[in-house]
């Protein structure tokens, strides 16, 4: 006698779980809004002072910015510019790359 049964019903998942994972965002999609995210923010730490209190971003993201200026450190700067691109997915980066091109 078997300890295993001899045939089981394959998982076939409700049709509500494959509608939920299909409406997420693929693992490739969220790395490229993340990269496009820390590229923006390397934007934001090379512009002057005076461009930057322009634009619409809030005082923690500024702070997080101007913080990354005074890094002098390889290692520290990279990890400061990854902090700026988590602070920037909450935030809608459309109204920050258009105000860029208005002070272009």
């Amino acid at each position: 006698m078997s300890r295993y049964p001899r045939y089981t019903k394959p998982y076939e998942p409700e049709v509500d779980e494959a509608e939920a994972l299909d409406e997420r965002p693929s693992k490739s999609s969220r790395k490229r809004a993340a990269h496009a995210a820390q590229a923006l923010g390397e934007r934001l730490i090379a512009l002057k002072e005076s461009d930057l209190v322009r634009l619409p971003i809030p005082e923690t993201l500024l702070d997080a910015v101007r913080d990354a200026r005074r890094i002098k450190s390889r290692g520290g700067l990279s990890r400061q510019k990854q902090y700026i691109g988590k602070l920037m997915r909450d935030l809608d980066t459309a109204a920050i790359e258009d105000a860029l091109e208005n002070l272009r």
